[in-house]
């Protein structure tokens, strides 16, 4: 409960205007050698020595996560990894139709998003490198070494911090109303959506976690939140600093606006052209609107989300996962099912790169 004190507003008022310097100091690094962005696009790995070539700044970040991967602690991580092994499929339904459209509801946070032509015109590819994303911070054994895992976390850092960049130095219509862009309390938000609004979903659909399968996810979400620049004292360890946290960024920032409207239009009309399944294409839109309940549907103007109980959408999800992957609904075989549609949507199995600079 001690944790509970910062959840104010005027705590809150002040993450909206840090960001992460770390990682921004990097980012001015590339931007003025931007073929260094090529030599890490290049990368399986953070390689332990790092090139002499690279500026102190750019070393400072990678030795960041060359000296993280000394604290991994695998009984801290590794239910988490079993959990995601279990209901992966399910964990990434509910990215989809929960988690990524309740992060549109929330006005300021959408104004960064949709600032970002990709995310409007190739969604299809910006989905499909989240779910890479989520598969790869939870393949079973990541981060017991010096993996892929890391330098996919560091990449999705710097993307942020690109996106800061640009903004901040180009883009003439944003407001300081909107807070600084991608600050500390919409990432805090955006982590918190991709643990706890997950595992709400899953509830709704009548799979809920148990107590000790929530907090595992929580706390491996602090972990990859420690590697993507959060200010992790803030980050919820009990269900309860989860709901209380989530209650108060809704407060805050829960209302329509019209870059979130048009996010979650480009969200339904993907859903609609690429789902196989002919019960969860022809009721996306009332599916997202029940997920997202009466105020966020509002916010997003959904019609009402379909009358069914949650139960029958969850054996819904349920036969639609084993249509895809049979008597082998884990890891490998989710990953597996991810990569051949990629394949065949994209041409390409698609990866976290970190987007290529002219030089000016």
């Amino acid at each position: 409960m001690e944790k509970l004190q910062f959840y104010t507003n005027s705590v809150f008022d002040q993450l909206r205007k840090r960001q992460d310097t770390l990682a921004d100091q990097a980012v001015f690094s590339l931007v003025q050698n931007p073929s260094l962005i090529t030599e890490i696009n290049a990368w399986n790995v953070i390689p332990e020595e790092l090139p002499k070539e690279f500026p102190a700044e750019l070393k400072a970040f990678f030795t960041f996560y060359l000296d993280k991967a000394q604290e991994y602690a695998e009984s801290d991580l590794r239910s988490a990894q079993d959990f995601f092994e279990e209901k992966g499929d399910l964990y990434l339904a509910m990215l989809g139709f929960y988690a990524l459209p309740y992060c549109y509801a929330f006005a300021d946070g959408a104004q960064v998003l949709v600032r970002s032509n990709r995310i409007l015109d190739q969604i299809g590819e910006r989905l499909g490198e989240t779910a890479s994303f989520v598969l790869e911070i939870f393949r079973p054994g990541a981060f017991s070494e010096q993996d892929q895992a890391y330098l996919v976390c560091a990449k999705v850092r710097l993307i942020h911090a690109l996106s800061r960049y640009f903004i901040m130095n180009y883009a003439k219509d944003w407001e300081l109303a909107f807070g600084q862009p991608v600050n500390q309390e919409d990432m805090l938000g955006t982590n918190l959506a991709f643990s706890h609004i997950v595992l709400r979903g899953l509830a709704k659909m009548g799979a809920a976690p148990s107590e000790k399968e929530y907090e595992s996810v929580l706390s491996y979400w602090k972990w990859i939140g420690e590697l993507m620049g959060i200010e992790t004292q803030f980050w919820p360890t009990t269900t309860k600093e989860a709901f209380e946290l989530d209650k108060l960024i809704r407060k805050r920032h829960l209302k329509s606006s019209e870059a979130g409207q048009r996010l979650v239009k480009g969200l339904l009309h993907f859903y609609q052209k690429t789902i196989l399944d002919p019960v969860l294409n022809a009721q996306a839109e009332g599916i997202l609107s029940f997920f997202l309940g009466q105020e966020a549907s509002e916010a997003l103007n959904l019609k009402p989300g379909i009358k069914v109980p949650g139960e029958i959408l969850g054996l819904v999800f349920n036969f639609a996962g084993r249509k895809n992957f049979g008597g082998k609904k884990g890891y490998k075989a989710l990953r597996k099912n991810l990569q051949t549609q990629q394949q065949a949507q994209f041409g390409k199995v698609l990866e976290i790169k970190l987007p290529e600079l002219k030089r000016t």
